[in-house]
């Protein structure tokens, strides 16, 4: 893709909670063990946020670090999105709420819902907000607090999630830099098999939906890991051919984290050295909205990008969604 603009990444934040919860602990929760959790997941522990800890305290945090390594004040940024799927509320928006506890008065922001696809389409929106001129600075966070919907009697779900949270600033590039291309998709009919029905103008809260447990994440393990597995390697090669490249031209590839299995499936199919793949879901679970930006901050800090590199990142998530991205990296 050719433009005069380009939206590149300047600099990268994170937070997860100080409590790890590993598998072992989670074998005296639930009916599961290490072994099982490993051999299936990759997991082996995850960051849980304490209870009055919620997905703005995260989002903030995340931030404040970005701005601090690029040197800024919270005043210059000029539109700030956050993905999530477990807002503080339904309303005011999240992003508000970090906005204010930055005690910024001067950018608007707002929150968008795309599940473990989240980061990328928000990506996707910060990048079009700098390539069309309307903004010079925008923050994207992606950030959830699974635990906050995890029932932990469902040992299909709840050794899946952590809670954390990553943040990038997206300014202008004129030098070839940054974002080169994006690939979105998105199937209502995925909505069969991940969710979470209670909360919405579907089914309001009640005493009925909580006894229900329609509150707590939803997942039917074997159909999602099925079209997980094909979208994420159909998407990420499809954007790798429509700009002639090959897995070897590759720096580096940061897919979200779900299953290692699926990340394993996915580095395969598109050729890549399992050298170049970042892998963290061992240390952090499944961060949902958070999983690529935490990636970019592992990457940064490892030394393993640098200026010129070409970085791929790929998504699939509830609804379904799935998309990919491809950065040259500034």
């Amino acid at each position: 893709m050719t433009r005069d603009i380009s939206a590149k990444i300047t600099a990268v934040g994170h937070y997860v909670p100080e409590k790890i919860l590993d598998n072992f602990e989670l074998e005296k929760i639930v009916d599961t063990n290490n072994e099982w959790i490993l051999s299936r997941t990759g997991i082996r522990e995850r960051h849980i946020a304490a209870k009055d800890e919620v997905t703005s305290d995260l989002s903030v945090k995340a931030v404040e670090e970005l701005l601090e390594k690029r040197g800024i004040a919270a005043s210059e940024i000029d539109l700030l999105i956050v993905a999530t799927v477990t807002p503080d509320m339904m309303f005011p928006s999240t992003a508000a709420l970090v906005l204010d506890k930055l005690g910024v008065k001067t950018a608007w922001g707002f929150d968008l819902s795309g599940a473990c696809s989240g980061f990328l389409y928000a990506l996707s929106a910060g990048n079009a907000f700098i390539c069309s001129g309307a903004a010079k600075k925008v923050v994207v966070v992606g950030a959830d607090k699974m635990t906050s919907i995890l029932d932990y009697s469902d040992r299909n779900t709840c050794i899946l999630f952590g809670d954390g949270a990553g943040a990038v600033l997206l300014e202008p590039d004129t030098e070839g830099y940054g974002i080169m291309d994006e690939i979105m998709y998105t199937d209502g009919h995925g909505g069969n098999y991940l969710y979470m029905k209670g909360g919405g103008s579907l089914n309001p809260a009640t005493h009925e939906t909580v006894d229900a447990k329609l509150h707590y994440i939803y997942q039917d393990g074997k159909s999602v890991f099925k079209y997980a597995v094909k979208g994420m390697q159909e998407v990420s090669e499809e954007i790798l051919v429509k700009n002639g490249l090959k897995g070897e031209d590759l720096a580096l590839f940061i897919p979200h984290q779900a299953n290692l299995r699926i990340i394993d499936a996915t580095a395969q199919r598109i050729g890549l050295d399992p050298s170049r793949v970042l892998v963290n879901i061992d240390k952090f679970a499944n961060t949902t909205a958070a999983t690529i930006p935490l990636g970019i901050w592992d990457a940064m800090e490892d030394g393993r990008l640098e200026r010129g590199d070409l970085l791929l990142l790929a998504a699939f998530g509830a609804g379904f969604t799935w998309g990919s991205t491809l950065i040259k990296w500034s």
